[in-house]
């Protein structure tokens, strides 16, 4: 029997990093259709706006046919629901990012339980990547190359040098 397996990947990504990329890349292979949303997190101070990291996004996951970046302000439950979208992939760092992503899956199994979530645990070469040390390392001067697409690197240092 085929299926046509619909997945989603929500996410802050202030900035998207290449960890990140790493974690869409390996979930765009498992999926026919993969949802890269951005979030619009009330709790979070971003540094870019969600229209700017779906920019990045795009830019930097254009060799991916079967990924759709997009934004949404909502519930990713309701995310998935109106998408038809029927597991939700979340990367995972560490056993403290498990903790949290558990409980999570927990907390959206109650509210959508046909949903499936799917762990994938960040590459090793990726291990330590954190948007929110990477927009501290810029602030300092740090050279941070390796560590986000091209895109990324020019868009934070536009906002380095407007004093954003």
């Amino acid at each position: 029997m085929s299926r046509n397996l619909t997945a989603m990947l929500p996410g802050t990504f202030d900035p998207p990093t290449l960890g990140h990329i790493n974690i869409i890349e390996r979930a765009a292979r498992l999926f026919d259709k993969l949802y890269v949303v951005v979030a619009h997190n009330i709790s979070k101070q971003c540094l870019f706006t969600p229209d700017e990291r779906v920019g990045m996004l795009r830019r930097s996951l254009s060799h991916l046919d079967n990924v759709v970046v997009d934004s949404d302000s909502g519930l990713s439950v309701d995310y998935a629901r109106a998408h038809d979208v029927s597991v939700m992939v979340r990367g995972v760092r560490s056993e403290r990012d498990f903790a949290y992503e558990i409980e999570l899956a927990m907390t959206n199994n109650m509210l959508y339980p046909e949903l499936e979530i799917v762990f994938i645990p960040t590459d090793q070469n990726y291990l330590i990547l954190r948007s929110s040390q990477i927009k501290e390392m810029v602030a300092f001067g740090a050279d941070i190359s390796r560590m986000v697409p091209p895109i990324v690197l020019e868009k934070l240092e536009e906002k380095k040098k407007t004093g954003c």
